[in-house]
């Protein structure tokens, strides 16, 4: 009775390894392939399950999502003769699965091809602009056109190429040096000519300044001196007025001024008492 017992279960587990082996699924985000002996026999299986020879055929997974190509940044010359440092970026996903497979067998190898594709997409593209119009809104267009090479250029491998776009665009070092020079020497040259239209705009305001303060002081003087010819005359008018109506007192005023004037500091003067300077001390 045990020897017919171990058989069953020999053979029950038999039959669940084949059923195991028979049966696969196809996610949502899958595409899958059925390969018999290594050839495809059945391409694009609905989501769901499904069922294959155990042992004699089997099924590729592939990624039916949009998929992202990352590129290498690289150098590419523009019209202009001007070395630029694009980054690239791409959104791709596999339309054909036989078609992809016959082509490619895996993810790895698609991307390879789409490199080559691309760059050179990107070179021929770039190569017809000059540098200010990559950098301007001219890179839209630029963009769709490398798109559509790439997407007519793939579309036999089973790939649509949905969109290819620039993350960066940098000047090689050698450039950046060399525009940072020129940019700084274009500051310098800016500085020195502003530094000078300020000094010359200086030397015009003091010059004017100085015009004004000249022609202000020469009239306060003109007006200081009429001033003054005024005064001494209406003071040589009271002088004159006053001598006539007491010439006496005038005569002594004078004499006390000349004494104050004369007899001070110890002054030391002889003079005999009939002198007319000592009348008044008679």
């Amino acid at each position: 009775m045990k020897k017919p017992a171990s058989i069953a279960i020999v053979i029950l587990g038999l039959m669940l390894l084949t059923a195991y082996q028979a049966a696969f699924t196809v996610d949502q985000t899958e595409k899958a392939l059925v390969l018999q002996f290594g050839k495809p026999i059945s391409a694009d299986l609905e989501p769901g399950l499904h069922f294959k020879v155990p042992f004699i055929q089997d099924v590729i997974h592939l990624d039916a999502r949009l998929l992202d190509y990352d590129a290498k940044p690289e150098e590419i010359l523009t019209k202009d003769k001007k070395n630029m440092v694009v980054d690239s970026y791409a959104k791709w996903r596999i339309t054909d699965t036989l078609q992809f497979y016959k082509n490619f067998k895996t993810i790895r190898g698609a991307m390879a091809r789409l490199d080559d594709i691309i760059r050179g997409g990107l070179r021929e593209v770039m190569g017809r602009y000059q540098l200010h119009e990559v950098v301007s809104d001219t890179r839209q267009q630029l963009m769709d056109e490398v798109t559509l090479k790439a997407r007519e250029a793939m579309t036999e491998f089973g790939i649509e190429v949905m969109d290819v776009r620039i993350k960066r665009t940098d000047l090689p070092e050698a450039n950046e040096r060399a525009v940072f020079e020129r940019m700084r020497a274009e500051r310098v040259r800016k500085a020195k000519q502003y530094r000078a239209e300020g000094q010359e705009e200086s030397a015009k305001i003091r010059a004017e300044a100085e015009r004004k303060r000249t022609i202000i002081i020469a009239e306060a003087q003109k007006k200081a001196e009429i001033l003054r010819g005024e005064g001494d005359a209406e003071a040589t008018g009271i002088y004159a007025k006053a001598y006539t109506e007491s010439p006496e007192f005038y005569a002594f005023k004078r004499s006390l001024e000349a004494y104050e004037k004369s007899l001070k500091d110890n002054t030391s003067i002889i003079m005999t008492p009939e002198s007319p300077f000592l009348k008044h001390f008679k």
